[in-house]
C-alpha cells in the first residue's frame, strides 16, 4: 500500500521491513527527526542509548557477530558520526555486517563548514564496504534497502548511510517491499578447481585444515565438520575461526600463528597439503611468507577473489561461498584415511601443551575457570592484547558465534560495547567481556550503558597495571625499555564500576575469583571483577615478528 511519509518515517519503516528490532545509538540535532520517529515506534524498535558513539558501533558489531543478523547503529552529524569510525573500521576488517545511519546538515549547508558538518561519506570510504549520502528523499528507501543487502551479501561488511536533515523531514510516496533475498555466491565456483582440489586431497598423505572467520560468516560449521571427517585431517583455526570446529575434538590443534600452539605451527609446517577455508592469511597467521607451509600444496577457499594470492601464493583456489563449496566438495570425494598423520600431530599436542605457572592468579587460570564455570556455553568478548590471546588459547569454543573479538584492526575498547550487543541479541546466554586494564580504560564508560539498560554482562578485568602485550614486546625485543607502558596510577576500577551502578569485586587469588564469578553468574545485573595479576605475565608460545611459525618459542626455550 502506498502512503505519503516523511524521510524519518521512511527510515523507521525500512528498518521494520528488514526485521530490525534493535538499534544502538546516540542522538543529536541533525538526527533529531529520526529519533522523534523512533520514540513513536519504541514498542517495535528497541533503542539502546550508549555512553559514546563508538560504544554504539561496537555494540552493533557484537550484536551482528553473536546473532548472525545485521547490526544497526545511529549517530548525529559531525563528531557523532566521526565517533563511529573506529567501530566501522573494526567491522570492516573482520567482514561484519553493520548498517550505520547518520544524519548531516541540510543540503543547502553542505560544503560551508556548517556547525557539526563533516563529510562522513569521504571519511569512511576506505573503511566501509559501501557508503551513501542521501540528498533526495525520493531515493531514501531504495538506499536503505540497498545498504542492508550489501552489508549482508557476498563478503559481508559495514555500510554507512548519511542522510541530510532536510531529507529526514521531506515527504514522498512510500510503498513497503519485502527484503531482497540473499543468494550464496556459487557462480564463481569452477568445476576444474573442484576437481583439482579433490585430486590434491586424494593424493595427500599429510593434510592440514585451517579455518577462518569466513566459515562462521557463511554459517558453514556443519559442512566444515563433515569435510574434516571426510578428509581425516588435523584442524587449526585463526582468531576469527574459533568454534567452527569444536575446541574439544581430538583433531583440533588450536590457533595458528604468532601466538598459536606449537602443535598447529609445527603441524602446518610439516604438512604436504594445507586446506585454508574462509581465511585471508593475515600476517599474524603466516609470520614469514617465504617459509609458511613451505612443504605443502595450498588450497585456498574464499568468497573474495581479491584474497587469492594476495599474501600467500597458493596452488589451487576455489572462489565462492564456503557453505556452497563445502556442500559440493562433501558430495564429490570418498572418506580418506590419514590415521598415522593425525596420530603424529596428536603427538605434537602432547609434547607441546599450552602451560602456565599454577598456584597463583594468572590470566590463563582466570580463562580456564570461566570455561569450567560456564561449561563452555558462554559468549566471550574480548578487548585486544594478552588477555585476548589467553581467551583464544584456554577457552574451548564448541560452536561459532561464541568468541567475539577484534581480529583485523585490533581495537582496544571493542569488547565491552560488543558484550552489550551480544547480550541484547542473545539474552539467554552468559556473556563475559575479558579485558586488560589498559583496554578497559578506553571505553569503560559503557558500564553505565549496561547498568542503565539493565544488560547483565560480566566484565572481567585482567589487571596487571601495564599494557601487557606491548610490555611483552619491550621485554623480549626492546631491551626491557618500558616506554610508557606502565599504568600504576590511582584508578580504582571497583569504585569506578560502583559509581556507575555496577556491582564489583577485586580478587587476588583463583579461589577469590571463583567465588566472585559464581556471584556474578547469579547476579542478574552487570558485574565487574578486577583480577590483580603479575605485571610480567606473558603469552606463550610466541613467534618473533617476521619469523617462521615453525620457530615458535616458549619460556622454556628462552
Amino acid at each position: 500500500m502506498k502512503q505519503m511519509l516523511n524521510g524519518s518515517e521512511i527510515v523507521v519503516e525500512c528498518l521494520k521491513e528488514q526485521g530490525v528490532d534493535t538499534v544502538f545509538g546516540y542522538p543529536g540535532g541533525a538526527i533529531l527527526n529520526i529519533y522523534d520517529e523512533l520514540y513513536k515506534h519504541s514498542d517495535e524498535i528497541n533503542h539502546f542509548l550508549t555512553s559514546h558513539e563508538q560504544g554504539a558501533s561496537h555494540a552493533a558489531d557484537g550484536y551482528a557477530r553473536a546473532t548472525g543478523k545485521v547490526g544497526v547503529c545511529m549517530a548525529t552529524s559531525g563528531p557523532g558520526a566521526t565517533n563511529l569510525v573506529t567501530g566501522l573500521a573494526t567491522a570492516y576488517m573482520d567482514s561484519i555486517p553493520v548498517v550505520a545511519i547518520t544524519a548531516n546538515v541540510g543540503v543547502s549547508l553542505l560544503g560551508k563548514d556548517s556547525f557539526q558538518e563533516i563529510d562522513i561519506k569521504g571519511v569512511t570510504m576506505p573503511i566501509t564496504k559501501h557508503n551513501y549520502i542521501v540528498k533526495d528523499v525520493e531515493v531514501l528507501a531504495e538506499t536503505i534497502r540497498d545498504a542492508f543487502y550489501i552489508a549482508n551479501s557476498g563478503r559481508k561488511g559495514p555500510v554507512l548511510v548519511d542522510i541530510t536533515k532536510d531529507v529526514t523531514a521531506a515527504e514522498t510516496v512510500f510503498e513497503s517491499e519485502e527484503p531482497r533475498h540473499i543468494h550464496a555466491i556459487c557462480d564463481s565456483i569452477q568445476e576444474k578447481d573442484i576437481k583439482d582440489a579433490i585430486q590434491a586431497i586424494e593424493e595427500s598423505s599429510k593434510p592440514f585444515i585451517l579455518l577462518g572467520g569466513g566459515c562462521t560468516l557463511s554459517d558453514a560449521s556443519k559442512e566444515v565438520r563433515e569435510f574434516v571427517d571426510k578428509v581425516d585431517a588435523p584442524v587449526c583455526d585463526t582468531l576469527m575461526g574459533k568454534g567452527v570446529f569444536p575446541g574439544t575434538d581430538d583433531r583440533y590443534t588450536g590457533m595458528i600463528g604468532m601466538h598459536g600452539t606449537k602443535a598447529s605451527n609445527i603441524g602446518v609446517s610439516n604438512a604436504d597439503l594445507l586446506i585454508a577455508i574462509g581465511c585471508r592469511f593475515s600476517d599474524r597467521v603466516y609470520g614469514n611468507a617465504d617459509t609458511f607451509a613451505k612443504n605443502a600444496k595450498i588450497i585456498h577457499i574464499d568468497i573474495d577473489p581479491a584474497e587469492i594470492n594476495k599474501n600467500i601464493p597458493v596452488d589451487i583456489s576455489i572462489v565462492g561461498d564456503v557453505k556452497a563449496v563445502m556442500t559440493i566438495m562433501n558430495r564429490r570425494f570418498e572418506k580418506q584415511d590419514h590415521t598415522a598423520w593425525v596420530e603424529k600431530v596428536k603427538g605434537y599436542k602432547e609434547k607441546y601443551p599450552l602451560t602456565y605457572q599454577k598456584g597463583r592468579l594468572a590470566g590463563p587460570a582466570v580463562v580456564e575457570k570461566i570455561y569450567e564455570m560456564t561449561g563452555g556455553e558462554a559468549i566471550i568478548t574480548t578487548e585486544v592484547g594478552q588477555h585476548q590471546m589467553w581467551a583464544a588459547q584456554f577457552y574451548k569454543y564448541p560452536e561459532p558465534h561464541r568468541f567475539l573479538t577484534s581480529g583485523g584492526l585490533g581495537t582496544m575498547g571493542y569488547g565491552l560495547g560488543a558484550s552489550i550487543g551480544a547480550k541484547v541479541g542473545c539474552p539467554d546466554k552468559v556473556v563475559v567481556n575479558i579485558a586488560g586494564d589498559g583496554c578497559f580504560r578506553m571505553n569503560m564508560n559503557e558500564i553505565a550503558t549496561a547498568t542503565r539498560s539493565e544488560v547483565p554482562i560480566i566484565q572481567v578485568v585482567i589487571d596487571n597495571h601495564v599494557l601487557g602485550m606491548v610490555r611483552q614486546w619491550q621485554d623480549l625485543f626492546y631491551g626491557q625499555r618500558y616506554s610508557h607502558t606502565t599504568l600504576r596510577d590511582k584508578v580504582d576500577f571497583v569504585k569506578v564500576a560502583e559509581a556507575m551502578g555496577c556491582r564489583a569485586k577485586r580478587v587476588t587469588t583463583i579461589e577469590e575469583f571463583e567465588d566472585a564469578f559464581k556471584e556474578a553468574l547469579g547476579a542478574g545485573e552487570p558485574f565487574l571483577i578486577d583480577c590483580i595479576i603479575d605485571s610480567d605475565e606473558k603469552v606463550w608460545p610466541m613467534v618473533a615478528p617476521g619469523g617462521s611459525i615453525s620457530d615458535a618459542f616458549s619460556q622454556e626455550d628462552l
